[in-house]
């Protein structure tokens, strides 16, 4: 989320307008309010959700949802396949993750390793049936795949008057 403000702010000096939308962990909502904000898409104080400009919170984060949606025999399907479960077997037996509940530990294990979150990102997304699809997951991708212009900024700020 560090960098939303900085693109959110070089797509409203596009010179043609740009559906933009995204995904957020609930935690960083404020971060998200602020440099729509800053960007000039969204006036300061509107109570408009997020979801009618583009960006869908995730309870906790997309691993979670994702998680959640697939079900922890479904995870564990996944991670057989690339035949990681033996190192999440692993991670489950080290002191640290003791009491912890597979579902806790899934989301360790897939915070550890470069690259681990975004691998299984789409692994899970693609092992989601049909109908389980998270809800901020399914919001965005209607709102990018939407055949229709993108909504016109509320107001004027410096970054979309350059």
């Amino acid at each position: 989320m560090t960098n939303v403000g900085h693109h959110l702010t070089a797509l409203a000096a596009h010179p043609v307008p740009v559906r933009v939308g995204g995904l957020y962990d609930s935690a960083e909502e404020r971060v998200v309010l602020k440099a729509l904000e800053r960007a000039g898409r969204r006036v300061p104080g509107d109570t408009t959700p997020l979801s009618a400009l583009g960006f869908f919170g995730c309870e906790r984060d997309l691993e979670d949802e994702l998680v959640r949606a697939l079900g922890v025999d479904g995870c564990l399907e996944v991670i057989a396949a690339q035949g990681a479960l033996r190192s999440f077997e692993r991670l489950r037996r080290q002191p640290a993750q003791q009491g912890w509940t597979v579902p806790q530990v899934l989301h360790r294990f897939l915070g550890s390793g470069s690259g681990r979150k975004e691998r299984y990102a789409r692994l899970f997304t693609e092992a989601i049936p049909q109908g389980r699809v998270p809800e901020p997951l399914d919001g965005v991708l209607r709102w990018a795949l939407r055949d229709e212009p993108p909504p016109p900024l509320p107001f004027e700020t410096e970054a979309t008057s350059l």
